[in-house]
């Protein structure tokens, strides 16, 4: 446990990437999105998306986490295992950071009525039917998510190259597309709205969860075989 621990400072020594440059993309997003709001109508309801701009670049913290550290690691006599453990351990560290910036930031927005200008940049009504710990919970597994995607692009071309990477990426967009092929082709969209809006924002990121969970589990098998 120890040297999972020392995985985890020898990952925080870059601070930026795990830490600084999110906060600062969050930052710039909110601070952009109140600029915006202020130059509309006051009485009008205001959205933004701006707040999805950090956990989008987990998928980077994924790739540069690696790419950064994983040879030095093995240079240093840490086992594959404990170098895994301990760069999703500060991915959690950090992925929990971000979930609890955003429930204080939902319930600052419930508090002053949308930062005075009926803005909601944090809260996500159907995130939050189930309560501030489930949107929370919501705003973790969905970095985690990213993250070990990103982690796992950079495995793949660490072990296997460009072309296997792009292969395979290219292989699950078209995956991706069939899907949504079979769904029009049935008129199945109906139920699929109906599945979704059945389990909620909740239901849907315990979805989430087995899926990081299962693509953690691929991308360490991968993990194992790759060379420094």
């Amino acid at each position: 446990m120890s040297r999972t621990l020392n995985v985890v400072r020898m990952q925080l020594v870059n601070r930026q990437t795990f830490i600084w440059v999110p906060l600062i993309i969050l930052g710039g997003a909110l601070i952009v999105s109140l600029m915006i709001w202020s130059m509309l109508p006051p009485g009008a309801n205001k959205y933004s998306g701006g707040s999805q701009g950090p956990l989008w670049y987990f998928v980077a913290v994924g790739v540069m986490s690696f790419a950064y550290t994983f040879p030095f690691s093995q240079a240093m006599s840490v086992t594959r295992r404990e170098y895994f453990l301990g760069t999703l351990l500060t991915a959690a560290l950090t992925s929990g950071i971000l979930a609890v910036i955003f429930v204080i930031g939902g319930a600052i927005e419930l508090a002053t009525d949308g930062w005075g200008m009926n803005g909601l940049f944090f809260y996500v009504p159907w995130v939050w039917e189930a309560g501030p710990a489930a949107a929370g919970l919501s705003y973790f597994v969905l970095a985690m998510l990213l993250f070990v995607l990103g982690m796992w692009c950079a495995i793949l071309y660490k072990r296997f190259g460009t072309v296997v990477l792009v292969t395979i990426l290219v292989g699950l967009g078209v995956l991706l597309v069939g899907v949504m092929w079979i769904i029009g082709r049935f008129n199945a969209w109906g139920a699929v709205g109906q599945w979704i809006a059945g389990n909620g924002a909740l239901g849907l990121t315990l979805w989430a969860t087995a899926v990081a969970a299962v693509l953690a589990v691929i991308s360490y098998l991968t993990l194992r075989r790759t060379s420094p």
